[in-house]
């Protein structure tokens, strides 16, 4: 999400740039496709594709876009030699499209405003990009297309709109001769840590940076307040946390992180989560502490089935024991989980 606010702001200041973006892949290459890398015109980047000479190479090739203004589409392969010789971190290959994204052309800084819009009101959409012919001259032409068939941008209805039901990947479709890259726009997860202590202190940080959208509650304004979760983007003093859930938009996209001061609160927050379709459940504690919880939760009526999507104890089993190891274990199983899901 971060990539296309920050084109949306240099075209709505009025600067053009470069953007290379890897259409396809093979082998252990370093990113996936629909990762994206902006070129200014003083070689500054924003983003990246996988660092090293991939990057460079591209980089280069984007000044060259610059000047005569043609899409380039052009294939790299590294083997894993090369990729260690030049800081990769593993070999493989892929196709990277690189054009001019110009500032005064309306239908740009329009297309990214509308794509910054869904993105920010959480509307599924997908970003459709028209993969230009060998010799092509002109900038690939692009739509926004929403999940009720609305478009935005200049490719034919007609081309889209027969895509749907669209990939829940990114990935390339042919269709009537043209090739064309189909790429969901992915809003940011909202992690939703529920607790306030020590371990949610070191987590909250990490969340954020590595892209949830955090949200920290407890009922204790003592400790949820923005002194203690400064980086948290939002963070909620409930009354308590018996009916925690009533004011929260939980959906599939949505990371339960449980890590109350208590088996009680725990209990409490748990047997709210199993009722929504969040895309993910964690809860820390010990397994007999866990068994308590959910013995205590089986006997209120829920089936011993329903706490198979729990994750408990909560995080990558890595031997974490301090409040800053166990955080980098839960957010360890939320980038694993996520990456499941966006495949």
């Amino acid at each position: 999400m971060k990539i296309f606010i920050r084109m949306e702001e240099l075209l709505a200041g009025g600067e053009s740039f470069v953007l290379a973006v890897i259409v396809s892949r093979s082998g252990p290459a370093p990113r996936d496709v629909g990762t994206r890398m902006v070129v200014r015109k003083d070689a500054s980047i924003i983003g990246t594709i996988g660092g090293g000479l991939l990057e460079a190479q591209v980089r280069d090739l984007a000044m060259e876009v610059f000047s005569h203004r043609k899409p380039v589409l052009r294939k790299f392969s590294f083997t894993a030699k090369q990729a260690a010789e030049m800081c990769m971190i593993c070999g493989g290959a892929v196709e990277v499209l690189v054009y001019f994204v110009d500032a005064s052309q309306s239908s740009n800084p329009e297309l990214y405003q509308q794509i910054v819009a869904a993105l920010r009101a959480r509307v599924r959409a997908w970003l459709i990009t028209e993969i230009p012919p060998e010799g092509g001259k002109s900038p690939p032409a692009q739509c926004m297309l929403k999940s009720d068939g609305t478009l935005v941008g200049r490719l034919a209805s007609g081309v889209a709109q027969t895509l749907m039901p669209l990939p829940h990947g990114a990935k390339l479709v042919s269709h009537e001769g043209n090739l064309l890259l189909a790429e969901p726009l992915r809003h940011d997860s909202t992690a939703f840590i529920f607790g306030a202590g020590h371990i949610s202190q070191e987590l909250a940080p990490l969340t954020r940076l590595v892209g949830f959208r955090t949200v920290v509650l407890d009922d204790r304004k003592d400790f949820a307040n923005r002194e203690r979760f400064p980086t948290a983007d939002q963070v909620i003093v409930p009354d308590s946390f018996e009916w925690v859930m009533n004011e929260l938009e939980i959906g599939d996209d949505s990371y339960l992180i449980i890590v109350t001061r208590g088996h009680a609160h725990d209990r409490t927050v748990l047997r709210q989560a199993l009722g929504t379709n969040a895309g993910y459940i964690g809860m820390i504690g010990s397994r007999r502490k866990r068994n308590l919880v959910y013995d205590n939760l089986h006997r209120e009526g829920f089936s011993r089935s329903e706490f198979d999507r729990v994750c408990s104890p909560v995080g990558l089993d890595i031997g974490a024991e301090t409040p800053e190891e166990i955080a980098v274990s839960i957010v360890a199983e939320l980038i694993k989980v996520r990456a499941e899901k966006n495949r």
